[in-house]
This record gives C-alpha cells, structure tokens and sequence, in this order.
C-alpha cells in the first residue's frame, strides 16, 4: 500500500502511462492484487492486470503455439476481438477472470493476457516480465514509448533471479537427444557441436573447469547449428516441439550470452560425475550491466524489502543508479515482543555439527517445556536438518515434530503449514533459505518461537570461491567474502526470523543457534530493533 499509493496520487502530474508491480512469486502477486482491491472507489475505474505464466494458464500444456498443434491457435485474431472487448470491461483481469473470457471465445488467455495490457494501467506480474532478457513488459513500453513507474516487490530475491536469467546451460545428454530426433540435413551442425564439446573436455584438466572466453569454435559451431534450427522451425512449424526444439532454445540463450560474456559472467565446463551430468554454463555473477538499461528505461523504480540490507551491495550488484535514494523504514515491531537468545557456546560449523547436535536438540526441547506451542527450526542443509530431526525424536519422543522434505510436492508443503494451527504443539523442522524461510505468515501463536543453526554461508566450493575472487577484484579487496558468502547468509537468516512476528500483538522467542552470532559485523546485519541480552547465551 505504502508503495502503490504515492503513484497513483500522483498518476497525472507525473504523466504515468502504467504501473509494473514486480514479485518472485506467485504469493506476491495475490498480496499486490489484495492491495490494490483496498483502494476501491473513489478509484473504481483503475483497470487491473494480472500476468501469469504460460505453463501455468495454457489450456494445452505440450503443445507447440500454432495453429496445427493447438486449437486456441487456429482462427486466434478472428475471435480475439470479441474476446478482447469482453476483457475491457473487467476491471480486475486476475488469471482466473481471464482464463473464463478466453474459455468462452475460444481463445488462448496467455496471449489475450498480453493483448490486455495496452488496455491495463496497473499490470502484476513475475520480475522476469521486466528484467529478463526477451522480457515482454519491457519490450512493448520500449516500441509504445509508454512513462511507466516500476515497483519491485521482495527485491532482495531479484539478485538470484536475475542472475538465473542471463546465465545459460547446455547438457550433452539434450544434445543427443536432439542429435538423434533431428531430421537428416540437421545432423551434420549438431554433429559439429558435438566434436567442438568433445575437443573442450579432452583438454579439461579437472572435473569443474572456468574459463574466461567460450571457445571460438564451438561458439561458432553453436552459432551456426542454431541458425539452421531456425530455419528447420520456419520452413516446418509443425515440428515444434519435443528435444530438437528444447534444445534449440537452450542453445540460442547460450550463445546470446557466450557474445556478451564479460567479467560480469564466467563460461563452465563440467565433466560427467556421479552426481552431475556433463554441461556448458555460463553463469552470471553481477546482473548489473543487464539490469542497468531496464531501470533506466522507467520514470521510477521502487525496490522495497524487509531485508534489502546493506545497501551499496544491492546497489553494486543490481545496477541501481548511483543517486538512487535509500530509505530505511522504521520496524512497527519492538524489542519487548521478541526474546533473542543466542548460543555463545554452540558452533554449527561443518567440522562442529557433530559435537553440536545433541545440546542444539536439548535446547530445543528445554525451551518447548518453558513454553509450550509451535516452534520452527531451521538449518543450513537438509543433511543436517535430518541428523537434527532423527535425535530429536528419538532423545525427545514426546513432543510432535513435522520435517521438511527435498523437493516437496506443494500439497505436502501446504500440509506442513497447515500443522501450524492455532493453540497447536511441535516443532517443524525445515532448511534456511527454503520455502518456509519466507513467505509465509503464521500470526498469533500459530507461530511462537524460531531456532536458526546456521549463518546461512554458502558452500565454500570452487563455484563460489571464483566468485569470491571475482567480486573482490571487481568491487575491491574484502569486498567478494561479504558479498558472497556473509551477506547473502544472514539475509536468509533475517528472513527465517521474521517468521515469529507477523503483527504488533505478537510475541515470541529467536534462539540464534551459533557461536558467531556474537561476532560485532554479524551483529551489524542484524536487525537494529532486536535487542539481544549478551548474557542469554552463556552455555548451551
């Protein structure tokens, strides 16, 4: 509300053509439309957008986007008029409001979405319809030289988003597979990529190998093969679909960022392991060149978050303008509604988890019978959260405990919430940084403690150490550990914590289960309205 409001005060002195509220999920959406719904009259005539993905709205998922493979297809701009007028006099176009137009005109919604929005003011919709690098949002005001104000909602999560949107990854078992689906006259620039692939890794030296620059042959060979696809795509459309297309696309966002590889990005090679198949990346580590020209291509753009904290490396790392304005809002919370405890003499660390697991579990279990109720735990890998469970049960079978899952189905993750009922007991393990640690809203005491075993580091490999040393000599010296290891982590470990106090009536615990939670630029990354007594950790 606090974000949307000012713009559409100030719709016409500033000559606003649309608003672009941006989320990373599907959960965001629903809160910026609940928002927006709020304002009602004396602004009923605000049309109302909402974009959702394709895979997600199409009415037949698998099928190729022409008139041969998907009836919606077939006749499109014939009935897309009627469609479209009936559109225009909802004011609130959500997925669902959509999806019944489409239905009843026979048309597809995914497009008719995208029709709307000449028609929309304020439009909701994912980051990548803006920053991606075929961003469709982007694309269209460019071309209609519309005076749009962005909101990015949750902006801490844009980092990695758009570092997964301008990186690529090509894998020798899709090559094959497409290899063996393509007709005749395709084979001989696949075949050609694949020779240039086998000369890389017969040089390769080690398993993980960066390098600085894609090998000019085997760009080229790429190049060239994703040429021919386009042409094989365009003389014959009825064949798309299936391996030859998925890598066709694969490859043509490869090479897109093998031309503008820079020392924003590094190019990977992975050989064949037990646990990882053979790949080509290139993967981007600083977003902000691509970033930079879509906030300059808005009138405004708001970045707003609970934990966009610190500053300059958000601004470093997503291109934000260096005259952008940075405003900390005050908490509404205070310090009496959160007890913060911290476990002086516990380390979490790798070498440590062993030794830890026993006093971690009993302080656990110590504070559930000081106060009995719901309680979340969370921790740095899903190795550790399951010794963690396991001896927990087993040292303390009488409390209720429920545990996240890899991979979890969403009807086994809206159960795990679900078990956090109001004047329920037990504890839920789950793993920091995953889909418990944010996101979710458990008020009252649906929800009345949290336990963080981990600073949220990540993995220090090969993988993240170049990147260390990338940012150390593209933002200064110290700058890459901050960057990518403490900040990151302890943005997770805020997230986690916000869990507990939802609303200004509640109240409740935070045990900060590691040793280096005392450290003086830990505690800076902190929350300033926590107020941790130096004496609560004293043992375990």
């Amino acid at each position: 509300m606090a974000t949307v409001f000012p713009l559409l005060r100030g719709w016409s002195a500033q000559k606003t053509d649309k608003l672009f509220f941006l989320t990373a999920k599907t959960s965001g959406r629903a809160i910026a439309l609940e928002a927006l719904e709020r304002f009602g009259p004396p602004a009923p005539a605000l049309r109302i957008l909402e974009l959702t993905a394709r895979e997600k709205i199409c009415e037949y998922p698998g099928r190729a986007c022409h008139g041969d493979a998907c009836p919606l297809a077939r006749g499109f701009y014939d009935r897309l008029p009627a469609a479209r007028s009936e559109a225009a006099t909802v004011q609130r176009l959500t997925g669902d409001a959509l999806r019944g137009i489409a239905r009843t005109h026979g048309v597809c919604p995914y497009f008719l979405s995208q029709e709307m929005v000449r028609w929309s003011d304020v439009v909701v919709a994912d980051y990548n319809h803006w920053f991606d690098s075929s961003a469709f949002l982007y694309a269209l005001a460019r071309q209609e030289e519309w005076r749009v104000a962005v909101l990015v909602d949750e902006a801490h999560n844009l980092l990695e988003r758009a570092r997964a949107m301008y990186s690529a990854t090509l894998d020798a078992g899709a090559l094959e597979s497409a290899h063996a689906a393509a007709p005749a006259g395709l084979r001989p620039a696949l075949a050609r990529v694949r020779r240039e692939w086998r000369t890389l890794q017969q040089a390769q030296p080690a398993a993980y190998t960066p390098h600085d620059q894609v090998p000019e042959g085997l760009q080229q060979a790429l190049q060239d093969a994703t040429v021919a696809l386009a042409e094989h795509f365009a003389a014959a459309p009825q064949e798309a679909g299936g391996p030859l297309q998925r890598f066709f696309f694969d490859a043509l966002q490869f090479v897109r960022l093998a031309n503008a590889l820079d020392v924003h990005s590094v190019f990977e090679s992975q050989q064949p392991s037990a646990d990882e198949s053979c790949t080509l990346t290139v993967r981007n580590l600083v977003p902000a060149p691509f970033l930079r020209p879509r906030f300059a291509a808005s009138m405004s753009t708001a970045c707003f978050s609970g934990t966009i904290a610190p500053f300059p490396f958000y601004r470093d790392m997503l291109g934000l303008p260096e005259d952008a304005v940075e405003l900390d809002v005050g908490s509404p919370f205070h310090a009496a509604q959160l007890e913060v405890r911290v476990a002086s003499a516990l380390s979490t660390r790798y070498r440590d988890r062993g030794r830890a697991l026993r006093p971690l579990v009993d302080r656990v279990a110590a504070q559930f019978a000081q106060r009995p109720g719901n309680y979340l735990a969370f921790f740095g890998s899903f190795e550790f959260l399951e010794a963690a469970r396991t001896l927990f049960a087993r040292c303390h079978p009488g409390i209720p405990n429920w545990t996240q899952t890899a991979q979890m189905p969403e009807a086994e993750r809206s159960a795990f919430v679900a078990r956090f009922r109001a004047g329920g007991q037990g504890v839920g393990f789950a793993v920091l940084g995953g889909a418990f640690g944010e996101g979710i809203d458990l008020p009252g005491d649906r929800l009345i403690g949290a336990f963080i075993a981990s600073l949220g580091l990540p993995r220090h490999d090969e993988r993240h150490e170049l990147m260390r040393e990338r940012l150390d000599r593209r933002f200064g010296q110290g700058t890459g550990y901050a960057y990518t290891y403490l900040y990151p982590g302890l943005r997770k470990v805020v997230q986690a914590a916000g869990r507990v106090i939802r609303t200004e009536q509640d109240a409740g615990v935070l045990h900060l289960l590691d040793d280096r939670f005392d450290q003086a630029e830990v505690r800076a990354l902190l929350p300033a309205w926590w107020r941790i007594d130096p004496d609560s950790g004293s043992g375990h």
